[in-house]
């Protein structure tokens, strides 16, 4: 992890991984990337599964458009970049069992 900026909200000196933008057990492991805070990267994953990533979400401008994702990118955004948040999973998706 290094301080950079991420690439969907925006935020500058955050700490960033490595969102593979088609998950790797999709078949991304070499696709394309995106640097993304972490709070964000997590968000991604606790709202959506790979399967969901992989049919609707495979790029930065999907994922900025995505109803729930924008909603909290509107969010954070407006965070300092050294809160440190607790992300949550989705009802849904604890509903589902995923």
């Amino acid at each position: 992890m290094k301080k950079d900026y991420c690439e969907l909200c925006g935020r500058d000196e955050v700490k960033t991984t490595v969102h593979h933008l088609l998950p790797k057990e999709k078949g991304g492991t070499f696709g394309a990337t995106a640097n993304l805070c972490i709070p964000c990267h997590k968000q991604i994953h606790a709202l959506y599964t790979n399967d969901e990533i992989a049919i609707r979400l495979t790029s930065l401008e999907d994922l900025r458009q995505d109803d729930q994702l924008s909603r909290f990118i509107k969010w954070i955004r407006k965070q300092p970049p050294t809160r440190i948040m607790k992300i949550r999973k989705s009802n849904e998706r604890k509903r589902n069992g995923r």
